[in-house]
């Protein structure tokens, strides 16, 4: 068997997954545990026939509150191959999708790589959307240029404190600010169609957690500082404690309406300009994809 030796995240576990697993918990071979049409994803992805959205299994963050833990964490969901994956690409396409999102497909990036181009030379022509929580490689991403058009990444946490004792992601903000950076460099600032939907661009997602304000603050800061006022925001209220969030006392709440108030201040306040806010309303198990292999199969 081919020799997959896997750097591609910065876990950096240097071992060939064709033998053994990574960090991530998984194989060389592309895991999925859902495709299907996604309403709830910001209105611009979503639009008003879906988003075309694949959910690849494994994680390489371990975060305590994961709503999707079934997947990430306890790696529901089956192996297939890249031809596979193509034929779901397509498939998504000709139910309406507005373009086809690929959650967490970090791990399996060279085979997703595989799959968009022989998916492009079969006709899909709607855009791509890389979905993620930036813990990311530049060098992996630098791979897919030319072949993204939309990337979601989360910048979830500014000090390294927070992100190792949440998501066990030692240096996540130093990972994240540059992968973040690279991939607006090579999408630039959004376009959109004449409905609205994004066609090319870069929107970040930012979940406020509980007590953690400050956090909020500075990535938020960062933002402005460092990129395009025309770049978007996706602000989060939702929180909820998923998973093993109840073992930590501080993380076993809701966001208060202050701090999501003072949140939504902070970012006219410094003077960022494009964005979307979900609150409150959203942080429900209802809005939890069911993940029972539905377009897989």
């Amino acid at each position: 068997m081919e020799s997959q030796v896997c750097n591609i995240c910065p876990r950096n576990c240097n071992i060939d997954r064709s033998t053994k697993v990574g960090f991530c918990g998984m194989s060389s071979e592309i895991h999925v545990a859902k495709a299907y049409l996604h309403e709830w994803e910001e209105p611009c992805i979503s639009g008003s026939r879906g988003s075309g959205t694949v959910f690849f299994t494994g994680c390489n963050l371990r975060c305590v509150f994961c709503q999707n833990y079934k997947i990430s964490q306890e790696n529901f969901g089956v192996s297939i191959s890249p031809e596979k994956l193509v034929d779901i690409f397509i498939n998504l396409e000709k139910t309406g999708a507005h373009n086809i999102n690929l959650v967490t497909p970090t791990i399996f990036v060279p085979k997703i790589k595989e799959a968009i181009i022989i998916a492009r030379n079969n006709g899909l022509s709607i855009p791509i959307v890389y979905n993620s929580n930036a813990y990311e490689s530049v060098e992996s991403l630098r791979s897919l240029e030319g072949l993204i058009d939309i990337y979601l990444p989360d910048l979830k946490y500014y000090s390294d404190e927070v992100a190792v004792k949440y998501s066990n992601a030692p240096h996540y903000f130093e990972y994240a600010t540059k992968a973040i950076l690279e991939m607006y460099r090579q999408v630039g600032n959004p376009v959109f169609d004449s409905d609205g939907i994004m066609k090319k661009g870069i929107i970040i997602r930012h979940l406020i957690l509980p007590g953690k304000l400050d956090e909020t603050k500075r990535i938020l800061k960062w933002i402005k500082d460092n990129l395009s006022n025309e770049v978007y925001v996706s602000l989060m209220g939702q929180y909820t404690p998923f998973y093993n969030a109840n073992k930590y006392q501080e993380l076993n709440r809701r966001i208060s309406n202050r701090e999501y108030e003072e949140a939504i201040e902070y970012f006219f306040e410094i003077g960022l300009e494009n964005g979307f806010v979900q609150d409150d309303e959203s942080a429900s198990e209802s809005f939890i994809p069911d993940f029972d292999l539905e377009g897989i199969l």
